[in-house]
């Protein structure tokens, strides 16, 4: 295929599936509305069901659903005749997606269901089948055409039962107040996980160096090698009078030179910037970043020392 006639059938594709997720959201209607407070009403699960292409999006679709904040799992149709309607409650929502609306094994568990005391939410290509007429809410899917030259790969129409899989698990967040911090429980392992769940006491050093005004900078210095941190904090008994860190070090060689009787208090960097453990750590990060530092002072309400991180830290936990 000559490469322009590629780029061609690609854009096509793209701009057929396009126009016809455009067509559904048109036509939405009450029955979306209706589908929404029907599994918000519900106190068991979302279980999504298909075969063939409508399986894998349906695989897809109970992912989402999982992930936003409504429990839901995928039974495969041919698996649920088999056993796997064991799975299922009187109290469960069962979204059934079939192009056609015809699919006998959908059709075959669906009364098994209902007789459960089940509801049933049906996504297909035709209003008139017998799944949409089952269903206790239908979801229209119809394409006016797939994306495929022949018409007959499921393309478009796969692509508009997923969108609308994505619409309902949206609105639902919405609809349950899911938020970021929900979102990131689910997902302890991403890196939304670690930013909205990773505190400052999870990761801040509690062995931290301390010195006094008086300390000269050269011991300062073996100090600050033997604690890693690029810091030595500069304490007065208890109190925080200031930090001495690497950048400290060299400003003082540029201005000073000699160093070797210069006691610290005259270089090192006053009212240093601190944050309390309870902090986010990927707030710690932000300002790190603000103020262009690479070390920050951990301290409780009544401002005494309890920790300290620096940049190497957050990037060893991941949040940056």
């Amino acid at each position: 295929m000559p490469p322009l006639q590629a780029l061609n059938a690609g854009r096509r594709v793209l701009e057929i599936e396009a126009a016809e997720i455009l067509r559904l959201a048109e036509r939405l209607d009450g029955e979306f509305e209706r589908a929404v407070a029907l599994i918000l009403a519900r106190s068991g699960r979302v279980i999504v069901s298909g075969l063939g292409k409508s399986g894998h999006i349906g695989r897809k679709i109970a992912a989402t659903l999982a992930s936003t904040g409504t429990p839901a799992y995928f039974v495969h149709a041919a698996e649920a005749v088999h056993g796997d309607l064991g799975m299922i409650t009187g109290e469960d929502v069962l979204i059934a997606i079939s192009n056609s609306g015809e699919g006998d094994e959908l059709l075959t568990i669906v009364p098994l269901f209902k007789r459960l005391g089940g509801k049933l939410v049906a996504i297909t290509g035709n209003p008139d089948s017998s799944l949409a007429r089952e269903a206790d809410v239908h979801l229209d899917a119809q394409v006016e055409r797939e994306a495929c030259p022949l018409n007959l790969a499921p393309t478009a129409s796969t692509t508009v039962a997923l969108a609308l899989g994505d619409a309902l698990a949206v609105a639902l967040l919405e609809a349950r107040g899911f938020g970021a911090d929900d979102f990131a429980r689910s997902h302890p392992g991403g890196s939304l996980g670690r930013k909205l769940l990773t505190h400052v006491s999870d990761v801040m050093r509690t062995d931290i160096t301390r010195i006094s005004t008086e300390t000269r900078v050269p011991e300062a210095l073996a100090a600050m090698t033997k604690g890693g941190m690029g810091m030595v904090v500069v304490s007065s008994n208890t109190a925080i009078v200031g930090i001495f860190t690497d950048g400290d070090l060299r400003r003082a060689m540029a201005k000073l030179g000699d160093l070797r009787t210069t006691k610290v208090g005259a270089v090192m960097t006053r009212d240093p910037r601190t944050i309390e453990p309870n902090r986010l750590a990927v707030e710690a990060v932000q300002m790190m970043e603000m103020h262009k530092i690479n070390q920050l002072l951990v301290v409780d309400s009544a401002h005494g020392l309890v920790g300290a991180l620096n940049m190497h830290d957050l990037f060893r936990a991941k949040v940056v």
